[in-house]
C-alpha cells in the first residue's frame, strides 16, 4: 500500500480526527452554555458556533469512519464558514457583539478554525479511495 492508497484515517488522518474531536467537543460546549445562558445578548453568534459545533461533529464521525465524500463536503463548509464569518466579523463588527469560533477568522482559536480545513482538504484529496 502506498501513501496516497492508505486509507483516509491512518497516519495524519488520526491526529486530524483527534483534532477535530477536540473542537467538536469545545465548540459544542461553547454554544451550548452561551445559548442556554445568554442567547439574547449576540443569537447570530451564538448559532454560528452552534454551526461550527455540527460541522465539526460531522468532520470528526466523518474522518473516523473514512466518508471521504461528506469530510470533504464538511472541510467545504467549514473553510467557507471561516471566510465568510471571519471577513463579515470584521468589516461588521456590531453584527459580531460577541464572539464565534469563526469570528476574526479563528482568532480566538489561535486560527487553527482557517488551517484546519486547508489541512484537511489536503489530506483528503491527496488520499485515493481504496
Amino acid at each position: 500500500m502506498t501513501g496516497e492508497d492508505r486509507p483516509i484515517r491512518s497516519g495524519p488522518g488520526r491526529v486530524l480526527v483527534a483534532v477535530y474531536g477536540v473542537f467538536a467537543l469545545a465548540a459544542t460546549s461553547r454554544a451550548g452554555v452561551q445559548i442556554a445562558t445568554r442567547f439574547g445578548e449576540a443569537p447570530l453568534a451564538y448559532l454560528l458556533s452552534a454551526v461550527a459545533a455540527v460541522v465539526y461533529i460531522v468532520l470528526t464521525v466523518a474522518l473516523a469512519r473514512g466518508a471521504r465524500r461528506v469530510a470533504v463536503a464538511a472541510c467545504l463548509v467549514e473553510l467557507a464558514g471561516v471566510l465568510v464569518v471571519g471577513t463579515l466579523s470584521l468589516v461588521d463588527a456590531a453584527a459580531f457583539p460577541q464572539a464565534t469560533v469563526w469570528s476574526g477568522y479563528g482568532s480566538g482559536y489561535g486560527f487553527v478554525p482557517l488551517v484546519l480545513p486547508v489541512v484537511g482538504l489536503f489530506w483528503l484529496l491527496r488520499r485515493r479511495p481504496v
